[in-house]
């Protein structure tokens, strides 16, 4: 069986090769030239000596508009609406489980892979062995019709047992090269990335629920719902926390950390793994957020209601709220709103 492996000259999807080729399949690599901020000639020449390695032939393919419409232009506008954006997991629906998909039949294949932490049975996705590493969170988008199509070796095994198979079979290269970053094209600070597009150090200022303004902050891209350092408060003997922020005004908004809490989380863009119009969940509204108990109501085929049993903290909109059933991943949505 002919199987797409994503390469990108990093150790996960250079392991995940040798594990396919162990396991009997035949291997084609594809690259996928996604941002031009990414130094490709050096991947390419790490996937150069990889496939001579371990054997298999490789495809580059350039991505570079899609990624910009769907995920590089997503990212600016969701700053520019005072968002909190999540460009992996965009990145996971619209390219890497979406564009992606399409080469299949132009290379032959019937199954695609990459070097994802996660677990697949055809029909649900699962939490990873190597919880540290888990990336069930990012992948939520990812349309159920393509999931007996993937292939996620690494589900099985944790980042150190990865390394330490990179060691065995002489990619010690691989094995000890730094770890990419999250995000592929912010090569020192978003804030950087965003200053081609807007001014996000511009100074505003900081009120409190009331609108009386307290303070000053160094620009509101700068800030996150939860985070409590980073503005300047006149009078303060308490600590104050971001609950709101007002793109228009350039404003944000402060408050207790009681403030924080919410219980109805509202959400948009929701993909499942399911059929239930309503049920009961364990979701999360961040990458490492804890789990807490919910029940899920959807109001369309998109749109969606959560109603925590306990309440969560730092709902950010923009941020994924992703739902699970144990180690089963059931879906998720957009955060819109929340109260």
């Amino acid at each position: 069986m002919r199987v797409l492996v994503g390469v990108s000259g990093g150790v996960d999807s250079a392991v995940t090769t040798y594990l396919l080729k162990k396991a009997g399949y035949e291997v084609i690599g594809i690259y996928l030239k996604m941002h031009s901020g990414v130094n490709h000639s050096e991947n390419l020449k790490k996937i150069e000596k990889l496939s001579k390695k371990i054997g298999f032939s490789y495809v580059v393919e350039d991505v570079e508009e899609e990624f910009r419409k769907e995920v590089y232009e997503y990212f600016i506008k969701s700053y520019e609406e005072g968002s909190t954006p999540n460009p992996c997991a965009m990145c996971n629906k619209q390219i890497k489980f979406g564009i992606f998909m399409n080469f299949l039949e132009k290379y032959n294949c019937e199954k695609a892979a990459t070097g994802h932490y996660v677990r697949n049975d055809g029909k649900f996705l699962y939490e990873a062995k190597d919880k540290n590493k888990d990336q069930s969170y990012f992948l939520f988008g990812i349309k159920k019709e393509v999931l007996p199509k993937l292939i996620f070796p690494l589900g099985e095994y944790t980042k150190n047992e990865i390394k330490l198979i990179a060691k065995e079979i002489g990619l010690e290269e691989f094995a000890t090269q730094k770890e990419s970053q999250d995000i592929c094209f912010i090569e020192n600070s978003y804030i950087d990335v965003l200053k081609f597009h807007f001014n996000p150090e511009k100074k505003g200022k900081v009120v409190n629920k009331k609108g009386q303004k307290i303070g000053i902050h160094k620009g509101y891209a700068f800030y996150t719902i939860g985070q409590r350092k980073g503005f300047s408060l006149f009078k303060s003997n308490k600590p104050h926390y971001v609950i709101g922020i007002d793109a228009k005004t350039n404003t944000i908004i402060v408050g207790d950390k009681k403030d924080l809490e919410k219980k109805l989380v509202f959400l948009k863009g929701v993909n499942l793994f399911i059929d239930d119009k309503i049920f009961e969940c364990e979701a999360k509204v961040r990458y490492r957020a804890p789990k807490l108990k919910a029940v899920v109501k959807m109001e369309s085929k998109t749109k969606a209601v959560v109603k925590f049993k306990e309440a969560a903290t730092g709902v950010a909109k923009g941020q994924a709220c992703v739902f699970y059933e144990g180690e089963k991943l059931l879906g998720g949505g957009w955060i819109r709103g929340a109260k």
